[in-house]
């Protein structure tokens, strides 16, 4: 029987990554996702991987809608092993610039949605003989904080932060049966970044000890060690994927 993965934010950039990794290393994958065409395509080539998927389209701030989706994929498959929390978004506002409802929205979905979709398949993962494996995706913004260059700033490192602080309380509450770890990825070439980067790609890199940008499959290595690894003792713990950016 094969295993389950749920991906949100699979659609593109680094969630695809981790779905397509996943689905090479023998899992079926339900993606969650507001971009219902990129999450389709991606669906496509998890498909020509020789996988199941499920595909539903959501905003993940959602708390009632995660939970539905869980329980629409053990209804259909059985159970659920692996839960990658990747759904995000950028908060390039300053301090003296955003507002209320922005700073509550960053919160809400890079934050609050690893929430939502733990409190739905964290139950299941409990009940199952074995168990399961939670994997968030943080920044390495949550540990150094949005400086004045960073293209996302403090409201992003605070839910990102967020993420870290979930990790380590829930990596407690649920084990021995669930192991939960975060990755923190540096400058990571997707899409969104791309565009957010600009002209800066050529400065950002001249800062990174192995003299580039991060690709989304550089997170999916990683993602697909937590997900897979038999011998894996490992818990409560982050990941620093980030070629080593001493300057940002």
């Amino acid at each position: 029987m094969a295993k389950t993965a749920l991906v949100t934010g699979g659609a593109r950039g680094i969630g695809r990554a981790c779905a397509l990794a996943l689905a090479d290393a023998g899992f079926d994958i339900a993606l969650v996702d507001l971009l219902e065409a990129g999450m389709a395509a991606t669906a496509r080539d998890i498909e020509a991987r020789g996988a199941r998927t499920l595909t539903a389209q959501a905003d993940v701030s959602d708390f009632a809608r995660a939970h539905a989706i869980v329980e629409e994929i053990v209804a259909k498959w059985g159970h659920l092993d692996v839960l990658l929390n990747n759904a995000g978004a950028p908060s390039p506002k300053p301090i003296l610039e955003i507002s209320e409802g922005e700073f509550d929205r960053a919160i809400s979905v890079n934050l609050k949605s690893c929430f939502n979709y733990v409190h739905a398949c964290a139950p299941i993962m409990m009940k199952q003989d074995a168990g399961g494996r939670i994997i968030s995706i943080s920044s390495i913004n949550a540990l150094s904080g949005g400086v004045t260059s960073a293209v996302s700033k403090h409201a992003y490192a605070a839910a990102k932060a967020g993420i870290l602080g979930l990790t380590r309380s829930l990596a407690k509450e649920l084990g021995p049966k669930v192991s939960v770890n975060a990755i923190c990825p540096g400058i990571i070439a997707t899409e969104l970044l791309r565009d957010l980067l600009g002209h800066r790609q050529a400065e950002l890199t001249a800062g990174i000890a192995l003299g580039r940008v991060g690709t989304p499959e550089d997170v999916a290595s990683i993602v697909r060690y937590l997900a897979v690894e038999a011998h894996m003792f490992m818990t409560g713990q982050h990941f620093v994927v980030d070629g080593f950016q001493w300057s940002c």
